[in-house]
């Protein structure tokens, strides 16, 4: 592991003066040998007063960043990294919770003035770290925003952006906008999470419209409205400046446009899903048709084909035509005998609403959920060709 050391020495001019404790304190950049733009920042050299300290139980986030903030630096700005702080053979450890972009740059300041057993008031200088740019064309882009459909519920409760390689993580909302058909923002529509809902690949974000701009006889859809009206048209925006993993801005904006039909609070019934079996000895798909679209990343998580036995049939699952059609083919053709398709319940449609429970129903409705099994089960046996 490779490390830039940007202070050796605490003490400064007057270390001539300092008692024999004055502690050398070393604070390191640290970039990870098997994981890409991953860097930690490290403070050894402590004394043992210091340290006596530092093992204190109960610090806040915010109380550790006041003895080791890590930013970044834009322009006369300074944006403070999410990380954990972890205190362990006698180095105290800075783990951001994103990779570090190439290009930007990233400041420290180190208190230790802050600490028992540091006999002087200042703080040590802080220092910049930025891993180079790598110069290339702008390659990454939106691959692909769900729900696919064109007509959206009032009431939807997500999407899903994919990019077509790894993304940069924190502070991603001002990249990401929901417009009328006049242009204008609309404004605050998604709920703005401090933990970001990005697949471990950094590859695919979960943006989930406000629940408060959702459900009826909440205050914010009373007081602002909804983020969505039928009858009308918007597009999502997500910025070109959006920078990837390496820095660089996407290669081009993308606009999805749709338009808003009537809110969606019916439960999904598997009852009126129609399942195609596949025939016997071959590998075409098993398909599913449900009769209005599915959340995209549920439905190809929580729909699985077993056996007998119980052993699960691997195979690989899509969702076509506006995701209303589910197609499963196997990695091995398909045996005679019986086969069940498990769904699990906590399914979701576009509205967010479950099998046997309606999304609003926990709040408004004095109703009991209708469906207690953890999974629907729905048998066919692949067919002669």
């Amino acid at each position: 592991m490779g490390f830039v050391v940007i202070s050796t020495d605490a003490r400064g001019a007057a270390a001539k003066s300092a008692p024999e404790t004055m502690p050398e304190l070393v604070t390191r950049w640290l970039e990870s040998p098997t994981e890409t733009n991953r860097v930690t920042v490290e403070v050894s050299g402590f004394n043992r007063a210091m340290l006596r300290d530092l093992e204190k139980p109960g610090r806040t986030f915010q109380q550790w960043a006041a003895i080791l903030g890590v930013f970044v630096e834009e322009g006369h700005f300074q944006s403070p990294m999410l990380g954990a702080y972890v205190l362990t053979n006698a180095t105290l450890r800075f783990e951001p919770r994103f990779p570090l972009g190439r290009g930007v740059r990233y400041g420290v300041h180190f208190s230790p003035d802050r600490l028992d057993g540091y006999p002087w008031s200042n703080m040590i200088p802080s220092h910049v770290f930025s891993l180079p740019a790598v110069q290339s064309v702008p390659a990454t882009i939106v691959s692909q925003v769900f729900p696919s459909a064109a007509v959206l519920p009032e009431n939807l409760l997500k999407f899903y952006v994919h990019f077509s390689a790894p993304m940069r993580g924190g502070d991603i909302y001002r990249h990401i906008h929901l417009r009328n058909e006049a242009g204008k923002d609309i404004e605050l529509p998604f709920l703005e999470l401090g933990e970001e809902l990005w697949n471990p690949a950094m590859t695919r974000l979960t943006l989930f419209i406000d629940p408060g701009r959702i459900k009826r006889e909440v205050k914010p859809l009373e007081e602002v409205g909804p983020a969505l009206e039928s009858g009308k048209r918007y597009t999502l925006v997500i910025d070109r400046a959006w920078p990837d993993a390496n820095g660089e801005s996407l290669k081009e904006m993308f606009q999805k446009a749709f338009k808003v039909g009537p809110p969606d609070r019916d439960p999904p019934d598997t009852k009126f899903w129609k399942l195609q079996p596949p025939p016997r000895g071959s590998s075409k798909p098993l398909v599913i048709s449900f009769p209005k679209s599915m959340d995209h990343a549920l439905a190809q998580r929580m729909i699985r084909v077993v056996v007998p036995r119980g052993e699960l049939v691997a195979g690989d699952a899509v969702l076509e035509d506006q995701e209303r059609r589910w197609l499963f083919t196997p990695t091995q053709p398909w045996k005679a005998g019986s086969h069940t398709v498990l769904v699990q319940t906590t399914i979701e449609d576009l509205a967010g609403n479950n099998i046997g429970k309606a999304f609003e129903v926990d709040l408004f409705d004095n109703i009991q959920r209708g469906l207690t099994n953890l999974t629907v089960k729905l048998p066919f046996e692949p067919i002669s060709e």
